[in-house]
């Protein structure tokens, strides 16, 4: 499949099912709430290297979580009974991002895809209403977190950091658990990974995906700040 040049005045997108073998879809355009929001809703994300044009990409298959099939280990639960972390929503956004930016991660050779473009683009969809974060603190210590987009009834992840054992996992529990009061129907992890299929998160075949997510556009967004929605 060839891999797209996008047009920096048209946000559209090739359809996610035209990637690559890699799971490339296109090249270029920007970060715009606009264009991030046609990306998310048709199945497709940018991650990059900083000398990096932008690159899209729509993997096949999809590692999602489905809300009610969470998996949470008998090793956790002694910190929710003793409530050893607090979690808070949408009260430091940049700040989490910052610290899924500095977090080493196996792999990545010191460097990171969160970019200064890739801060800017989400801090603005933050602002307007469509990307979220979660807040892990121990005291008036933030020990962890994670950000991503929610569209409809989707949460689409995209980092989270961990300062002390298991903050991100508590944070991402909590959030999984609130979800569910509030129906949504899934989670996109994005890629597998043995972290979040600890969880209980699953591969599905792209096309299944995509079905979610055209069966999702017809659903309303929670848009908005979610401190006031979502108390922990």
């Amino acid at each position: 499949m060839p891999v797209y040049w996008l047009d920096k005045d048209d946000v559209s997108f090739p359809p996610a099912d035209l990637a690559n073998e890699d799971g490339i879809i296109a090249l270029g355009g920007d970060l715009s709430v606009e264009r991030l929001l046609s990306a998310y809703g048709n199945g497709i994300f940018p991650w990059f290297n900083n000398n990096d044009p932008f690159i899209w990409w729509s993997p096949d298959p999809r590692f999602v979580l489905y809300p009610a099939e969470l998996k949470v280990s008998k090793s956790m639960r002694p910190y929710f009974n003793q409530k050893k972390f607090q979690v808070t929503v949408d009260q430091e956004f940049e700040t989490v991002m910052r610290n899924c930016q500095q977090a080493k991660r196996e792999g990545q050779g010191g460097g990171t895809w969160i970019t200064e473009s890739m801060v800017e683009g989400y801090v603005n969809l933050h602002q307007a209403g469509y990307a979220h974060s979660v807040e892990v603190w121990k005291d008036k210590d933030l020990v962890g977190g994670l950000y991503g987009v929610a569209l409809g009834k989707v949460f689409f992840g995209e980092s989270m950091f961990s300062k002390v054992s298991n903050a991100s996992k508590f944070g991402f529990i909590s959030l999984v658990r609130k979800l569910i009061t509030l129906d949504f129907d899934l989670i996109d992890c994005q890629q597998k990974t043995k972290y979040l299929g600890s969880l209980g998160a699953k591969e599905i075949p792209r096309k299944k995906f995509l079905r979610h997510l055209e069966i999702n556009k017809a659903k309303s967004t929670l848009k908005g700040n979610w401190r006031q929605s979502m108390q922990f």
